[in-house]
């Protein structure tokens, strides 16, 4: 193998695939990333053997070849090297690595004991922008569940249903859905939680396509030069429509800035009750306040004012919780549901009805 390449691209590829090769796995190549050529243009791949990236880069290519070599070493050192040209030559397991001014040589495994990296070459595809996915992953997949004895608890369960796409997750204390539109497909892929983190990492800003093709095992999308393929999860999802409620007796409507406000400071004061507040709503006042109590440091009640409520009570929430969940959101103000202490919660930006958060109240 003898090429060349800018430190830009191969930085780039290197930071899009290096995060997930693991050092603590029980095969030491799969802490490696795999250099390969194809004809004009060089791929760069990881796999943690439930998930695998592959970034293509163009390249001016002399002689073919594959290597790999360690990751986490590749990405400090290329990304240390000043801008310019790179000149790549492979000699046995031993990859020769020279710029103007440095001379390295990275001693390699050979590529034929590298997993096999999965291809998808049948099934269903279909497209949606980047934007649009970004955000979505944004709004949903941190209310996955991490607790792997409940397996489809740690996936994103996305799916069309009355002709829209559909993402959702939760981990039985809170929930997240995002409704990303219109699609004629028959969809349902339970994908884990953790992929769809590593694709976050790796879609940009802009509305170019994600081509997402999929068979019974594996989800592969396409983003730009970057390919990510993932096994999908077993099992069912939860009928988790019924979780959400539809009527309330009691609702506010606030900044969504005040209350992020407010429940950071009572926050402070959860700490000792494991980020129990108790939120009262008064109806006469047209006010949102936030109590917590932390014996060993004392007390704290903070209020905001609303633009509108119906009915008065109030709930036990973790604030943490619903900090996150205020944080997904965009808009300027929100709307928060609840019926009575023991009951889910919603949360809506009244201008996106698209999103819709639950949090599950605490026993006060």
């Amino acid at each position: 193998m003898k090429l060349q390449v800018t430190q830009e691209n191969l930085n780039r590829a290197l930071s899009s695939v290096a995060r997930i090769a693991s050092s603590r796995g029980t095969l030491p190549i799969l802490a490696n990333v795999l250099i390969k050529t194809s004809k004009n243009r060089l791929s760069l791949s990881a796999t943690n053997l439930e998930v695998a990236i592959t970034h293509f880069i163009g390249a001016k290519v002399g002689d073919g070849g594959a290597i790999t070599v360690p990751a986490r070493l590749m990405q400090d050192f290329i990304g240390s090297l000043p801008e310019g040209v790179i000149n790549l030559e492979l000699e046995g397991t031993k990859l020769h690595i020279t710029t103007d001014q440095y001379q390295s040589v990275v001693n390699g495994i050979i590529a034929d004991d590298f997993p096999v990296m999965p291809t998808m070459n049948n099934g269903s595809s279909w497209k949606m922008s980047s934007g649009v996915l970004k955000k979505a992953l944004q709004q949903v997949v941190f209310t996955a569940s991490s607790d792997e004895t409940r397996p489809a608890l740690t996936g994103v369960l996305i799916r069309t249903s009355e002709g829209e796409l559909v993402m959702a997750a939760t981990d039985s204390y809170r929930l997240a859905e995002k409704r990303l539109g219109k699609e004629n497909q028959n969809i349902e892929l339970l994908i884990p939680a953790t992929s769809l983190n590593d694709l976050l990492r790796i879609i940009g800003d802009s509305d170019e396509e994600v081509k997402v093709t999929h068979n019974e095992q594996q989800v592969l999308f396409q983003v730009g030069d970057i390919e990510l393929v993932t096994r999908l999860l077993e099992g069912s999802y939860p009928d988790y429509q019924k979780l959400i409620p539809k009527d309330f007796t009691t609702t506010v409507r606030l900044k969504r800035a005040d209350l992020i406000s407010i429940t950071k400071i009572s926050g402070l004061f959860a700490r000792e009750s494991a980020g129990s507040i108790t939120i009262d709503v008064d109806t006469e006042k047209k006010k949102l306040s936030i109590r917590s109590v932390a014996s060993q440091l004392g007390e704290n009640t903070a209020t905001a004012q609303a633009s509108k409520v119906t009915g008065g009570g109030s709930i036990t929430l973790n604030s943490r919780f619903l900090l996150d969940a205020l944080s997904a959101m965009t808009g300027d103000e929100i709307v928060f549901g609840f019926n009575g202490k023991l009951e889910p919660t919603l949360l809506q930006d009244p201008n996106d009805l698209d999103y819709r958060h639950v949090v599950m109240p605490l026993k006060s």
